[in-house]
């Protein structure tokens, strides 16, 4: 069996986790290929202002349509709302931190006015401004390592990074302050990750044994929010879903740059209905704003 993957440290340190689940239930061999993505040519520019569209996931899903690999393993807030349709998502494992954390020397009320801030999402950017914070935004980009060490060696004040990824790295010593979700609502997606296969794929059945049903159900929700609304990170949108005993709270706040609130909802229901209240919250977003 063969696996697809980005070559970053991330991405590597996900695929042999999923690789690792997969031996205790198969004795087949499998092995981890590398992909360069387009997104991974990109260094000098922030996402919203280029064609967002599966730049980090579009040769991954190729080569999975092509045979060239059994399946590839993505950061699922990566992904496009749609699939080719030949693919889909067999699989998210039991989904890590969603929440966002800040990386800096000083804390996040400790800041200087003017303090250069790196990130490359408009909705961290929009979230800041949310805030009142007197930063300066610039553009960050690089694996999770070089963004800490942009931080480290003083070309950065502080960035704004996922908690998922540190965990997953081993790099949580790095993490000044963690946000709440409220706070600092995340992306679609973010903690999660997607293993994603051919429909008709002969090894469907033992991937989507990979699957934690609560973590499947939540990314359903925050997903079909984004696919109502029609907007990827090219729109300041944060929207996360949380489980307990069944019950899904669903929370999203839609943004423009400047940091003014279009809309927030907050919807909740049966697990079991994830997508109706991801359509739910979607649809009450768009009565605000259109």
């Amino acid at each position: 069996m063969k696996v697809g993957t980005r070559g970053s440290s991330l991405a590597t340190a996900q695929t042999n986790g999923i690789i690792s689940e997969l031996s205790r239930l198969t004795d087949e061999k499998i092995d981890m290929e590398i992909i360069k993505t387009t997104g991974d040519n990109i260094q000098d520019s922030q996402l919203y202002n280029i064609d967002a569209k599966g730049i980090f996931t579009r040769e991954l899903d190729n080569a999975v349509l092509n045979g060239d690999v059994d399946f590839a393993v993505h950061s699922l807030k990566d992904l496009p709302t749609e699939l080719d349709g030949d693919l889909m998502i067999v699989a998210v494992p039991k989904r890590e931190s969603p929440n966002e954390v800040l990386v800096s020397k000083y804390g996040w009320d400790e800041i200087p006015s003017g303090a250069i801030v790196g990130t490359s999402s408009i909705r961290r950017e929009a979230f800041c401004n949310y805030h009142e914070k007197d930063f300066n935004i610039k553009t960050i980009r690089g694996n999770i390592d070089t963004r800490i060490n942009k931080v480290l060696s003083g070309d950065y004040d502080a960035t704004i990074m996922a908690e998922a990824g540190l965990k997953r790295l081993g790099l949580t010593e790095h993490i000044k302050q963690r946000f709440s979700i409220e706070y600092f609502t995340p992306a679609a997606g973010q903690g999660a990750i997607a293993v994603v296969a051919r429909e008709d794929s002969n090894k469907r059945n033992i991937l989507e044994m990979l699957n934690h049903i609560p973590s499947y159900q939540e990314v359903t929700a925050e997903k079909k929010v984004l696919e109502e609304l029609g907007v990827g990170c090219q729109w300041p949108l944060g929207v996360s879903a949380r489980i307990n005993e069944n019950k899904l709270k669903l929370c999203g706040v839609l943004l423009n740059k400047e940091g003014k609130v279009l809309s927030r909802v907050n919807v909740e229901g049966s697990a079991d209905e994830a997508s109706k209240l991801g359509l739910k919250a979607a649809k009450l977003m768009m009565e605000d704003y259109i």
